[in-house]
């Protein structure tokens, strides 16, 4: 299931008791058999804090489904960190490339799903483009994993069909050849991209990219690229390689995010104030919400609208943390929620929110 399917599915959940568990975890023996002792003492909490807050008729199923978790738990599978979203009618088990900042145990109406909507703005779906100038292939990745090989009648290139293209061309000059090349290519990669608007990130030689650029009829889908061993790689090289170009990408617009939110509080249309954040997430008037990811507040309602702050997260009717709640109202609204410890934040303070009008 996708990320934003993931979000959909759990966002929506009100139950009489939601069980988050997120932690970071390890890829490999040794150090991953921490992680079973650190998720069974997750669970221990959480049942504490269950057994006193509710009657065990109420959470019957949640406490089984918790039970199913910790007898069923496969650390050979774990990677950087675990989410686990448990109450009476689910039991969701996400894993992540990415660390978590804030571990531990929530306990609310909702599911905490803040460290979905950070994986959600982070995953990514590209294409890997491998090109040299007698071979070329292309792959859809998503982070830094290969998904696939793309093999149609276009790719993949190879040294044959290269010579087949050029079989009445030997009096143009080397250079002549490889940019028509180049050109092919391009198109064939336009042909398959279509209109989306994923990446390309090419695995060539800076000379090979600038050509490429050079002669492309779309030169901006082409996002970095990056240099490997080209006689003698794997795919992961590959899908590493190509990831590094992609994270610093998002980096490089998280940055110019959190510019233009700079930019904004000259014209009055940023909110800083934690109530009135929420409230215009609420009514659909949130553009751009930036968080720093190490900020959470816990809330007690008051009523729909408005919440008084709390200090004891774990103090029964007090949701754990309303940035969560606040960064789905901002996405399920066609806003864009971010959550970085980028420098560049810290003007803003903890939490903005860049209106709509």
């Amino acid at each position: 299931m996708a990320i934003k399917e993931q979000l959909l599915k759990l966002a929506k959940e009100k139950n009489k008791a939601c069980v988050t568990i997120s932690f970071n975890t390890h890829r490999t023996i040794p150090d991953n058999l921490q992680d079973e002792i650190r998720l069974k003492n997750y669970i221990k909490e959480a049942e504490q804090r269950l057994e006193s807050e509710f009657n065990k008729k109420e959470i019957a199923s949640l406490l089984s489904n918790l039970e199913k978790v910790k007898s069923g738990f496969e650390v050979d599978k774990n990677i950087e960190s675990i989410h686990i979203f448990i109450s009476n009618d689910t039991l969701e088990i996400i894993r992540s490339n990415w660390p978590v900042t804030n571990e531990g145990v929530l306990i609310d109406e909702t599911f905490a799903i803040r460290s979905l909507i950070k994986n959600y703005n982070r995953e990514e779906e590209y294409y890997i483009l491998f090109l040299t100038q007698k071979n070329v292939h292309l792959y859809l990745a998503n982070n830094d994993v290969l998904i696939r090989e793309i093999e149609t009648d276009d790719f993949p290139f190879n040294e044959e069909k290269y010579n087949l293209i050029h079989l009445n061309k030997k009096a143009n000059s080397n250079e002549h050849l490889v940019k028509e090349f180049f050109n092919i290519v391009d198109k064939a990669v336009i042909a398959e991209i279509g209109s989306s608007n994923l990446r390309c990130v090419v695995a060539t030689t800076h000379d090979n990219f600038n050509t490429l650029k050079l002669v492309a009829d779309r030169p901006n889908l082409y996002s970095g690229h990056f240099s490997l061993n080209f006689n003698s790689f794997t795919k992961k090289d590959l899908s590493h390689g190509a990831w590094e170009i992609v994270t610093d990408l998002q980096k490089k617009e998280r940055s110019e995010l959190i510019e233009k939110m700079n930019q904004a509080v000259s014209k009055g249309e940023v909110l800083t104030d934690l109530q009135e954040i929420y409230q215009a997430a609420l009514d659909g008037n949130a553009d751009l919400l930036i968080v720093h990811q190490n900020f959470t507040q816990p809330v007690k309602m008051k009523d729909e609208r408005t919440f008084d702050l709390a200090e004891n997260a774990s103090e029964t009717g007090v949701i754990d943390d309303i940035t969560s709640t606040i960064a789905w109202e901002v996405i399920n609204k066609n806003g864009k929620a971010i959550f970085t410890s980028q420098d560049e934040i810290k003007n803003l303070g903890n939490i903005a929110l860049k209106t709509r009008y």
